[in-house]
């Protein structure tokens, strides 16, 4: 069965069970997976850090939607230590005359993401990130296997 993740949405997978989230373009998602438990979580994270929006939606910010989505995990059987990441979305989908780095939400959101991980002590094992187009992502909770389409670019698994 395939289990929508839907923008500044988070959610987790048992086997068989895939995780898919469309829409990805500055945003980024999150993939966690533990093959012991054949468990995988997926969090659709929209801006970097929870300071500089509303409160209110943790799924949206990736400082608050990682460990969201670890306690999710853990509660449902995976354990913390065996859990592995893949990342995928980050572009820069509009061009901008300023050279400011406060335009540039794609690569703000893929250097949150991998600070948030690395904060967790969780390893990225693969990652899909930048360039100027959208994806959309499958996460197989079987295999680990991350499957990213997109318009121009086709098809590929990480």
């Amino acid at each position: 069965m395939i289990i929508k993740v839907g923008m500044a949405d988070l959610n987790i997978a048992k086997a068989p069970d895939i995780l898919q989230t469309c829409g990805l373009g500055s945003c980024v998602g999150i993939c966690l997976w533990d093959s012991s438990a054949k468990l995988a979580g997926m969090a659709h994270i929209m801006l970097p850090c929870s300071s500089i929006g509303k409160r209110g939606n943790e799924a949206k910010f990736a400082d608050t939607a990682l460990p969201l989505l670890i306690e999710k995990m853990k509660k449902s059987g995976a354990d913390e230590h065996r859990l592995i990441a893949k990342i995928a979305g980050g572009s820069q989908m509009f061009s901008f005359s300023s050279s400011s780095d406060v335009m540039k939400i794609g690569e703000r959101n893929t250097e949150a993401v991998k600070q948030c991980l690395k904060n967790a002590r969780i390893r990225l094992i693969a990652e899909d990130t930048g360039g100027s187009y959208g994806r959309t992502i499958e996460l197989n909770a079987e295999t680990g296997s991350l499957y990213i389409r997109t318009v121009s670019l086709g098809e590929k698994y990480i």
